[in-house]
């Protein structure tokens, strides 16, 4: 039994292995399409290489036998969004064709909800699968809110880095990792982020237009961050010797 979990641990770390050598493989294709420069690249190698640590060390802790279909449309999403982090990378130097990035986080976020509804139809759910989604969805956020800040202003990075504040702070005030329940609002926002950032770095848009979508999507997203740590919070306030109330009489008080 211990040589065949050995085994399937070896085929599960292979899988990652194949995605970091496909993510340098879009890397030399964007190279040769659009003669990215070293940040590019240099960005690129790092991303495909911290992907790949990363997503093996959290599968060895969770001991998956296999990796699973959904997992595999996340690494997907991830190997586009380091194209994405690529071309922003490299947009320091020199601007890199819009209609690329365009096209690759179009993709990727068409994609977004793509491995959920995969994992509930072949039963693969797992705790790792959301938080690997969850991780891609807002790194490509952050990387996002990078390249449009260069022509809206720095605040336009409060979207990006707002999860990452979110999760520094649950460290300080542990209340905030309480689960929260399921919300469609939450879920709405979230998606939107992309979007909106997509218009707005697209330059599809008027100046003020674009100004005024990245705004929206900063609202939508401080909104929802709010209403959660709320929640969070009286919920942390309620005895645990105390039976909490229906959701319903909460949200009349």
């Amino acid at each position: 039994m211990a040589l065949n979990n050995t085994y399937d641990a070896r085929l599960v770390q292979q899988e990652t292995a194949v995605g970091a050598g496909v993510q340098i493989l879009v890397l030399a294709l964007l190279g040769t399409a659009i003669g990215m420069g070293p940040a590019g690249w240099v960005t690129g190698l790092v991303f495909a290489v911290a992907l790949w640590a990363v997503l093996s060390r959290a599968l060895h802790r969770s001991r998956l036998r296999s990796f699973g279909p959904a997992n595999r449309v996340t690494l997907g999403r991830a190997t586009l969004v380091g194209g994405v982090t690529a071309l922003v990378a490299d947009s320091f130097e020199s601007a890199p064709p819009v209609s690329v990035l365009v096209g690759l986080t179009a993709v990727a976020l068409l994609l977004d909800g793509v491995d959920g509804k995969v994992a509930r139809r072949t039963g693969t759910s797992t705790a790792l699968g959301a938080r690997f989604d969850m991780e891609v969805d807002a790194f490509l956020i952050l990387v996002l809110s990078v390249y449009v800040s260069m022509a809206l202003g720095p605040w336009v990075l409060l979207i990006g880095l707002m999860r990452y504040a979110f999760v520094a702070a649950a460290r300080v005030a542990p209340w905030l990792n309480a689960p929260l329940p399921p919300s469609t609002a939450r879920k709405t926002v979230a998606a939107l982020q992309g979007i909106c950032l997509l218009l707005a770095g697209a330059g599809l848009l008027p100046h003020a237009a674009s100004f005024g979508v990245a705004l929206l999507a900063l609202g939508l997203l401080v909104w929802s961050f709010g209403r959660d740590v709320r929640w969070l919070w009286r919920t942390s306030r309620v005895p645990a010797t105390v039976p909490a109330r229906p959701a319903l009489e909460l949200a009349g008080r």
